[in-house]
């Protein structure tokens, strides 16, 4: 599947943090962070704490998808690699965050009752939520529809 150019307007760093502007068109494989030299869309599932989490949700314009998890859970485990193949496939066209329910605070915020839960947030507002094991192939499509 080629990349697509970039959706987002804005992203956050995952090295450094820092809030990145994309300009619409940019191809995302070629997009670096102005302030650590990083790559910007690696095409993996990003690794957040409660503050890189408030910290992306501020600062990210488009579509950010968090996929809330435990390790001890069954159905996270079967769903890591449905998310991180999207990741990859989408990268540029969300930001792929996973969130430990077990350690942040976050999850009981946003009312997360089950886990596996998929929040889909919209330039830092939720616009839709799914609980339960998703595909690879119903996560795409539920990404690309709300990508537009």
């Amino acid at each position: 599947m080629s990349i697509q150019p970039s959706h987002l307007g804005q992203v956050v760093c995952s090295r450094c943090g820092a809030g990145n502007r994309i300009a619409a068109g940019h191809p995302p494989e070629a997009a670096r962070c102005g302030k650590c030299g990083a790559s910007l869309f690696a095409g993996v599932p990003i690794e957040v704490d409660d503050a890189a989490f408030e910290r992306h949700l501020k600062l990210t314009q488009g579509l950010i998808l968090v996929d809330v998890w435990a390790p001890w859970c069954g159905p996270c485990r079967v769903m890591g690699p449905h998310f991180a193949e999207v990741a990859h496939d989408l990268a540029g066209r969300a930001a792929f965050l996973k969130l430990n329910s077990d350690e942040n605070a976050t999850p009981a915020k946003l009312g997360v009752r089950g886990i596996p839960t998929l929040i889909l947030f919209k330039d830092g507002r939720e616009i839709d939520r799914r609980t339960g094991l998703m595909t690879a192939q119903a996560l795409r499509a539920w990404v690309q529809s709300a990508s537009g």
